[in-house]
């Protein structure tokens, strides 16, 4: 990597730093206003916007690339309603910053409390998803945060025509232009230095493929929130409601193929009666997904056999692993050995199984009766989200408001001394 290029990336690190103090004490009506005018800004540029997705489309089209990978690239009238609509849930949000909590008074006779405040400066690393910039800058943005966005080469047109939105928002609230920043040098080895600026970087927050992941959280010397696989589960018990349970794994496959929380194995209770299990094997084929079934699966229905790997694999494809179960605590240790921590359901009518299994699955979400492809920010009532987390620490789900902050102790005497 050549000196220009790393200059790149410390100009745009100086700015954001040089404007946190500033974005994060803005009040709650200027961030909503520059919001609702990026949305508006947004709106406006419809064409702009499909037509910068269209250049990104089409380089696209000449690499050889996954259809998932493609699907997530696409910018249509949809998912800029998408994108609007996430911005104006974030309005409506309420501000998480100088949120008090937890006051009491100590021994001794002082008061201690706890204040939400930012991180800081926010670095998001993502690859296909040009969404992305807007709902993650969005809700850094409302949390006091500046971001800086990495985007993938592969969607470099649509990101610059989305930052300029979420400029004209910024600058109509008279916010500093530099709180959303896109690096647009596509340098891969920019990705390495950025990662190793813990002095000017508070949060990496990547979106995209496993093994990225991996090498970022391997590498970065800046605290890093993340998950690496969907590797999403519908258990289908003995007492489900099997017309329910039919529709919600349907939809939790088929949805939409390439997301994270796309269901990738079906475990189905083995007290369910051939006729019905082929009925949903049926329901499947119906819509050309290839099912690799366990050896008891194989057995009866004239399905793939599934290998060891198909447990432990991430399709993002019209693919579906089958597993037989003996029963719930079948189902959940299935789950927690071979599942990433990111989302799964039980299909139940039973409460004592329901219960059991939204205790004991070890994962980000836990659900009961409802298709794994709800895992999502907007649709959980945070607007739009950063991103899913299956870590444990600091923040763990879809990451909206409240895990771009953190707390500090807020702690006020009248001249105590201790003794």
């Amino acid at each position: 990597m050549n000196d220009k290029n790393l200059s790149d990336l410390d100009e745009l690190l100086k700015k954001a730093n040089e404007v946190k103090d500033e974005v994060s004490s803005s009040t709650f009506e200027q961030k909503n206003k520059a919001l609702k005018e990026a949305a508006q800004s947004l709106n406006d540029s419809r064409e702009t916007l499909k037509s910068a997705n269209d250049l990104d489309m089409e380089d696209a089209s000449k690499k050889d690339l996954l259809e998932s990978f493609i699907d997530r690239l696409k910018l249509n009238e949809q998912r800029i309603d998408s994108m609007i609509s996430g911005i104006n849930k974030v309005i409506d949000l309420k501000d998480p910053v100088g949120q008090m909590s937890d006051k009491t008074t100590s021994p001794s006779g002082f008061l201690v409390s706890k204040m939400r405040v930012p991180l800081g400066v926010i670095g998001i690393i993502y690859e296909s998803r040009p969404n992305v910039t807007a709902d993650a800058s969005a809700l850094c943005l409302k949390s006091g945060n500046v971001s800086v966005l990495r985007g993938g080469s592969e969607a470099i047109n649509s990101n610059k025509a989305i930052e300029k939105c979420m400029i004209e928002g910024l600058l109509a609230a008279d916010m500093p232009k530099n709180s959303i920043q896109l690096l647009k040098n596509q340098d891969r080895a920019l990705v390495a230095e950025m990662i190793k600026k813990d002095k000017e970087i508070d949060l990496i927050i990547p979106r995209g493929g496993k093994n990225l992941i991996e090498v970022i959280a391997k590498d970065s010397s800046v605290p890093v929130l993340k998950h690496y696989d969907g590797l999403c589960h519908v258990y289908i018990d003995e007492k489900a409601d099997f017309n329910k349970a039919k529709e919600i794994a349907l939809n939790a496959k088929t949805y939409r193929y390439g997301i994270c929380g796309a269901m990738e194995t079906l475990l189905i209770s083995e007290k369910i009666s051939s006729s019905l299990v082929l009925e949903i094997i049926k329901s499947f084929e119906a819509k050309s997904v290839e099912i690799r079934g366990c050896e008891q699966t194989c057995k009866n229905f004239d399905v793939s056999q599934a290998s060891e790997e198909d447990w432990t694999s991430e399709y993002l494809a019209p693919i579906l692993s089958i597993k037989i179960v003996k029963n719930v605590d079948e189902a959940i240790a299935h789950i927690n050995f071979y599942g990433s921590g990111h989302t799964d359901c039980i299909v139940t009518e039973d409460e004592k199984a329901k219960d059991l299994f939204l205790r004991k699955v070890d994962s980000s979400s836990v659900m009961h009766n409802l298709p794994t492809c709800f895992a999502d920010g907007f649709e959980y009532g945070l607007g739009a989200e950063v991103g899913i987390s299956t870590d444990k620490l600091h923040a763990r789900g879809p990451v909206g408001l409240e895990g771009l902050t953190s707390e500090k102790f807020i702690v006020e005497g009248n001249g105590q001394i201790r003794a």
